[in-house]
């Protein structure tokens, strides 16, 4: 029997290419390790919809199941054609697998155009709840318009779904530095926010050794600017964690540098990096691969540890060296991050500062 199972999801656009790169180098680490990997392709996005009529085919979530993981490349959902079969699948995969906390790491590299050099810290986003309409109920929509002039947004804020969130973001703060910024605002949302920080507080009271504070996110929007380093580990609701991680994307050199993964209860994790599917820079060798590539290679770290397979931390690790080489060399770093190399030439740098390691 191999190892792990690990699915392979393109998405769209630049994921055809930044998925597949990152298949290539997590092999390599694999066999470098000893490693069996069995990966297996997953049909879902614009090219499942058009080879079987749908963006999540038949069969995708039963797959799925069977999986130890997977890579969910970048979704273009917002240039599907309006028809019923052409639905979004980032909500789907999160409600069915319970994957309510996304771990996104900001971190600063030298060299490439980060605004300070000594940032290290981690958003936990919630995502199963919150303003998003097409994740906070059952059934329609949370978001309607009952005159030609309104239109209603609800968010769905429950104690269960902010204890789970608060609950994983403790643990990476005792794995990290002992220290958890709770991001709310409860000054003016007194009952959604006011629940999400008392969960926070029960759920707390379980991790003595970990040190809670708490943070309007209005401030913590500027503070982010002005003093990222005095934070470690972040923990916020759905859509106050979609801004601020982007806003801290851009701190370290952008979207390209801001990995993600989705994990929850279970014993099943989704590498997904942040940005969106790039359809303008397609099939030009010119995407950053990067946030994908780290996005994957959370997902081997996170897998060794949930399953305590040794040999899976040491991919980890080897794919680690591999990405330190490549980002510490400006011939092998893309434009974005000051870089002269192209998207080919960043992955063969992390192919052989993976070999040279």
């Amino acid at each position: 029997m191999a190892d792990l199972r690990i699915g392979i999801l393109e998405g769209d656009d630049i994921g055809h290419e930044i998925v597949p790169a990152s298949v290539r180098i997590a092999r390599a680490a694999a066999r470098a390790e000893g490693l069996d990997i069995d990966w297996v392709e997953v049909p879902i996005g614009r090219r499942a919809l058009d080879t079987h009529g749908h963006t999540m085919p038949d069969g995708t979530l039963e797959t799925l199941r069977g999986l130890d993981g997977w890579i969910l490349g970048p979704i273009g959902h917002a240039a599907y054609p309006k028809v019923p079969e052409a639905i979004n699948p980032h909500p789907i995969l999160r409600k069915q697998f319970d994957l309510f906390a996304n771990v996104r790491p900001t971190r600063s590299f030298p060299g490439i155009g980060a605004l300070y050099d000594d940032i290290d810290l981690v958003i936990v986003r919630e995502n199963n709840e919150g303003f998003q309409p097409d994740r906070n109920v059952v059934a329609g929509s949370g978001e309607f318009r009952p005159t030609e002039d309104m239109t209603i947004s609800v968010r769905v804020i429950t104690r269960e779904g902010s204890q789970k969130v608060v609950r994983a973001a403790l643990e990476l703060a005792r794995a990290r530095n002992k220290r958890l910024t709770l991001v709310h605002k409860n000054t003016v949302f007194k009952l959604g926010c006011g629940l999400f920080v008392e969960s926070a507080y029960q759920v707390a009271q379980e991790y003595p050794d970990v040190t809670v504070d708490e943070v309007i996110v209005d401030t913590m929007a500027m503070r982010l600017v002005r003093d990222p380093q005095s934070f470690d580990t972040i923990v916020t609701t759905n859509m106050f964690g979609d801004i601020l991680t982007d806003e801290a994307a851009g701190l370290v050199g952008g979207l390209g540098m801001a990995p993600g993964l989705c994990i929850g209860r279970g014993s099943v994790a989704m590498a997904q990096a942040t940005h969106g599917s790039a359809p303008d820079i397609a099939g030009q060798n010119l995407a950053n691969p990067f946030a994908m590539i780290e996005s994957t290679r959370m997902l081997f770290d996170w897998l060794g540890n949930h399953h305590g397979i040794a040999p899976v931390l040491d991919l980890s690790r080897h794919m680690k060296r591999g990405i330190d080489a490549a980002l510490a060399d400006p011939a092998t770093r893309t434009p974005d991050i000051r870089g002269t190399g192209t998207q080919q030439d960043m992955i063969e740098g992390i192919l052989r500062g993976m070999e040279a390691a």
